[in-house]
């Protein structure tokens, strides 16, 4: 083993003279060499920038994966170096539960059939949430982790380099000025007053002595100014990146955006497709027109349809299923339409429907109408009347009055 006791003892050295240069400074007894003011924005705009990059990151781990115990795992399988294991999302083991469910209760069944359904649905919005974590990982998280492991430890490297650098400046600073006051001192001596020879002799020795100690100080100062402005050239770069840092989170941002804005849009579709298909079993277990409270399906979402303009916005009608042609044809036209002379109630409308046609009334939320049925008419249907005014009204939107 190679031990270097010169080098241990010359690092011991400097490590003292930088501790004891950096108390001093501390304790307001020394000096302190300032970095110019473009240079100290360049270290605040990099430590903002640090600082926030972080609690971002952490956040979207958060959405991505709200189980801590998840995010631990998956943490130490990345450290390991280890593939991290496929997760069942929340939407498919759901999914799971209600297909094995239907299964026990009988697919045939109403209930049965509607937890296929929407357990096939639940699949799919795990799918979904699933390539969605996917896709954010790699274009979100990935260059930010990359950022904080890879520039920013390369840029704290060098910061750290420099101000060792900078405390050696400030220390040969010092020495060379209490090489100068002594020499100066010495300079002052013999005391005239004094005859002896002997005083002369080593007075002039004292001051050839501090006056190379004074050499030797400018001499190190020199270099140790040419280490620092070079190392503070380096930093100065790796802090102007920066700027690079922020372009290339904007492009990954604008792709975290574009991935999550698919995601809810995927989720819509699918949640519009389920309740069309929901709509044609409605009348099988809907008993309480009061207890049904459905979001309205006149327009999407204001939101909704500002950020996801490809998205079908359609009002979500249900559809007559099982109605032969003559009695919807019947049923259809308004004017041929007569109310029958009991089993009339009143409503009150819960939200605002758009008529799809001619043969749909138009309705506006708390109004009050009357409705009736007819004999083979859709379960999800009712006749309304408004004054003059007739037409088709669906169920749905109605609270049906004693």
């Amino acid at each position: 083993m190679d031990f270097n006791v010169k080098k241990l003892a010359s690092d011991a050295g400097v490590f003292f003279s930088r501790a004891m240069q950096f108390t001093e400074e501390k304790l307001g007894q020394a000096e302190k060499t300032e970095l110019d003011a473009h240079f100290e924005n360049l270290l605040a705009r990099a430590d903002c920038t640090k600082n926030w990059t972080e609690k971002i990151l952490r956040q979207t781990e958060v959405l991505l994966q709200p189980n801590p115990s998840a995010r631990v795992e998956e943490f130490l399988y990345e450290k390991l170096d280890r593939k991290v294991p496929s997760r069942v999302t929340n939407g498919e083991l759901l999914a799971q539960y209600m297909t094995e469910a239907a299964n026990d209760f009988g697919s045939g069944t109403p209930y049965g059939k509607t937890l296929i359904k929407v357990g096939e649905t639940q699949r799919r919005l795990g799918a979904a949430e699933r390539d969605f974590i996917h896709s954010a990982s790699i274009n979100f998280l990935t260059p930010l982790r990359n950022f904080l492991e890879g520039d920013w430890r390369t840029i704290s490297k060098e910061r750290r380099i420099l101000q060792n650098r900078r405390l050696d400046l400030d220390a040969c600073k010092a020495r060379l000025k209490k090489a100068k006051a002594a020499e100066a001192k010495a300079a002052a001596v013999p005391d005239f007053q004094e005859t002896r020879p002997r005083n002369y002799i080593l007075s002039a020795s004292a001051s050839a002595l501090w006056s190379d100690e004074v050499e030797k100080a400018e001499h190190e100062l020199r270099l140790t100014q040419t280490e620092f402005d070079r190392q503070a050239e380096v930093t100065r770069l790796l802090l102007e990146g920066i700027s690079s840092t922020h372009v290339n989170h904007l492009r990954c941002l604008h792709e975290f955006v574009e991935s999550q804005t698919n995601y809810y849009a995927q989720c819509y579709q699918y949640m519009l497709d389920l309740q069309k298909q929901l709509g044609r079993f409605s009348g099988t277990f809907v008993g309480n027109a009061e207890s049904t409270s459905p979001p309205p399906a006149t327009a999407s979402p204001p939101a909704v349809a500002a950020t996801l303009p490809a998205v079908p916005t359609i009002p979500v009608v249900p559809t007559i299923v099982g109605v032969p042609n003559s009695v919807a044809e019947s049923v259809l036209n308004p004017n041929e339409v007569k109310p029958p002379a009991s089993g009339t109630r009143k409503a009150r409308v819960l939200y605002d429907y758009e008529a799809a046609d001619s043969t749909e009334l138009a309705l506006l939320a708390d109004e009050m109408i009357t409705v009736y049925s007819l004999p083979g008419m859709d379960p999800d249907w009712l006749i309304g009347e408004r004054g003059n005014q007739k037409g088709k009204v669906p169920v749905t939107y109605l609270e049906l009055l004693s």
